[in-house]
């Protein structure tokens, strides 16, 4: 990737294996490299919506897809580099975004095991959805799945033990081809 191409790194992982994190960390990186860098935290696009979205596949679909729609938007505004740390959960989904930004899109499968993803717990969803106060946390309840992807780019284990710098250089020297 240079900087005078357009890309769309998307990070796709459950909450709290790290997406927001790494995608901060490497967009530290490339702006030190003089990327013209932007991040999309799906949960501020979400959050921002005139529309109150929840975790269901249509609210997904829409908020992916308005988060692909803005990725075109920066690229129209000379933004090389698209970070997008969202947990996008549904492969289907992640098809649908795929066609929107081919050829630009570069999927990064932020993965780790639940253990770490408990323990970690930054939002508290996993301890909520252990008490029964939330019961579609996606890809740990049964009613709200997260299908692993079949087609990532790049494939980043952030389980515990595993350095942010280790994770980081994966999708950088992904870049860098």
């Amino acid at each position: 990737m240079t900087q005078n191409s357009f890309n769309v790194i998307w990070l796709t992982g459950m909450s709290g294996s790290g997406k927001s994190t790494l995608a901060s960390s490497v967009e530290r990186f490339c702006k030190q490299n003089k990327f013209k860098v932007y991040t999309i935290d799906g949960d501020e696009v979400r959050d921002n919506d005139v529309e109150k979205l929840g975790f269901g596949y249509k609210d997904v679909l829409k908020n992916n897809l308005r988060i692909a729609e803005l990725c075109l938007d920066l690229k129209d505004k000379g933004f090389n580099l698209v970070l997008v740390p969202v947990i996008s959960p549904y492969e289907e989904i992640r098809n649908k975004v795929r066609s929107i930004l081919e050829p630009h899109l570069h999927l990064v499968y932020v993965k780790a095991d639940i253990d770490s993803l408990k323990k970690r717990d930054t939002k508290g969803l996993y301890a909520l959805a252990d008490k029964g106060v939330i019961n579609n946390l996606i890809g740990y309840s049964e009613i709200n799945p997260y299908d692993e992807p079949n087609d990532a780019e790049v494939v980043v284990d952030t389980s515990l033990g595993v350095s942010l710098e280790l994770s980081k250089g994966k999708i950088l020297n992904y870049m860098e081809k």
